[in-house]
């Protein structure tokens, strides 16, 4: 007898936390994304592209290809923070990038 009731129990709890999951999903995430499609929207805009190394490159994302070379346009070079160098157009080797993120302001 314990055991049908906690299966009932447990059936009528599970649809409300699957229809409370589905409407969190809908709340913070208009669509679900890959990164590839993260990647071909963000072509042309500007971008913070990290190294392992530490430094950053900011500049308007001109292309990249599946090994994650990037090439980089208007590209400034930050170290802890501060600028250090102004570059026209950049590549930078996939192997050395930590992340790429879209950039508010330039």
């Amino acid at each position: 007898m314990f055991l049908i009731e906690s299966y009932e129990a447990t059936e009528v709890i599970e649809p409300s936390i699957e229809r409370f999951q589905d409407e969190k999903m809908d709340k913070t995430t208009s669509k679900k994304q890959n990164p590839s499609e993260f990647l071909r929207k963000i072509i042309g805009n500007p971008v913070v592209v990290k190294l392992n190394s530490g430094v950053d490159y900011r500049g308007v994302l001109a292309c990249l290809d599946g090994y994650m070379n990037i090439a980089l346009e208007q590209t400034e070079e930050y170290v802890n923070g501060q600028l250090k160098s102004k570059y026209g157009d950049t590549f930078i080797r996939g192997n050395n990038v930590l992340y790429i993120s879209t950039s508010a302001k330039r």
